[in-house]
């Protein structure tokens, strides 16, 4: 059963961004559990990205250096690796999504991650409810 009731935004405090002789961009990030599902990568033009791994999980992407925001903000498609150590885990292809601004939703717990509540929806499935019982006075 799946028992995460929360959606995850986690800081990445250290990345590299790398371009290769073709201009293409490669964003080095730390390695996250499972496999990422239809990501996006957004990018405000300014300092920060925001990478949409799943519908769970995002990562901030702080602090762009000055010199690679032009080049991000060209980039239709960057190549996101994700390391565990010095070993490469996945690699994928992730669009860039150009936004005047990054809207974190949610709810800081800490100063690196922010926490987003699911639907009702989605929380009753994760849940695994079977049954329903509403009480109370009726409106």
């Amino acid at each position: 059963m799946d028992h995460q009731y929360y959606t995850l935004m986690e800081k990445q405090d250290f990345f590299e961004i790398i371009e290769n002789k073709y201009g293409e961009l490669a964003i080095f990030i730390d390695s996250r559990e499972g496999e990422p599902k239809e990501p996006v990568l957004e990018f405000d033009g300014k300092k920060t990205a925001l990478l949409k791994r799943d519908e769970r999980r995002s990562i901030i992407l702080d602090d762009i250096e000055p010199e690679t925001k032009g080049v991000l903000a060209e980039s239709e498609v960057v190549m996101i690796v994700e390391l565990l150590g010095e070993t490469v885990q996945r690699v994928y292809a992730v669009p860039v999504e150009n936004v005047e601004e990054i809207i974190f939703q949610g709810r800081r717990t800490r100063a690196d991650e922010l926490f987003k509540a699911k639907s009702k929806e989605e929380l009753l499935k994760s849940f695994g409810a079977v049954k329903i019982w509403t009480s109370g006075i009726e409106k």
